[in-house]
């Protein structure tokens, strides 16, 4: 399992090659925007995960998130030393799965690490039926199920939920999901649509829309479908 990490710092660098390799991940490193991406180009394939540092001395780990997540779905983890809450959430927009803030500790880093590997391998985008509690997502026929009473969704409502769907557990941003659904429907979406279309989806899934326990907001970031 190959790990992809861009890291200026060579002494942080070094740490973490040595503590991933002891947990049987093989290791790349590279310590520049420049180098990262002519590696992403020519070898993105056979990555599973991707660390990146934040700050880089010739760019950002932001150039480089964007470069994989329009290559492959695969996880990208940040790294930084600056844990304001906008440079959180613009990596969470930029498509990245989590952030850790220096300085770490390499136990939590591998938790984070284990935790979005789980989250792309039970990705169900191959599955005929995804199963989220009571809700059963039948992708072949586009129709769901809440127990065993059919909910009729509209297509757009449809699309929207498919898309929590494939990302079980994963903090989504307003700016994902509204590039999503262009991106599927072709058709535009603004903010106050999307407002609308998840208040929708609430309605008809959730036990009681007011508390609601399938999708999740979570404050400043976006919001999640499970845990």
């Amino acid at each position: 399992m190959y790990v992809f990490i861009v890291e200026d710092d060579r002494t942080i660098a070094a740490g973490l090659e040595y503590s991933l390799e002891q947990e049987q991940y093989h290791v790349l490193l590279a310590h520049s925007v420049k180098e990262a991406e002519a590696i992403i180009r020519e070898r993105y394939n056979e990555f599973c995960l991707y660390i990146f540092d934040l700050n880089l001395p010739d760019g950002t780990g932001y150039e480089l998130c964007k470069l994989v997540k329009s290559l492959q779905e695969a996880p990208v983890i940040f790294l930084s030393a600056i844990d304001e809450e906008v440079n959180i959430v613009m990596g969470l927009d930029m498509g990245a799965d989590d952030y850790i803030t220096k300085p770490f500790r390499v136990r939590e880093l591998m938790s984070r690490m284990k935790s979005v590997l789980r989250r792309y391998q039970r990705t169900p985008s191959n599955r005929t039926i995804i199963r989220i509690g009571d809700l059963q997502i039948h992708t072949v026929e586009a129709k769901v199920f809440k127990g065993n009473q059919e909910v009729v969704l509209t297509a757009l409502e449809y699309r929207l939920l498919l898309i929590f769907a494939n990302h079980p557990g994963q903090v989504l941003s307003r700016n994902q999901l509204l590039e999503r659904i262009w991106d599927v429907a072709g058709d535009f979406v603004n903010d106050n649509t999307l407002t609308v279309y998840i208040k929708r989806l609430r309605e008809k899934l959730e036990d009681d829309p007011t508390q609601p326990k399938l999708i999740h907001t979570v404050r400043g970031m976006g919001y999640k479908i499970g845990e």
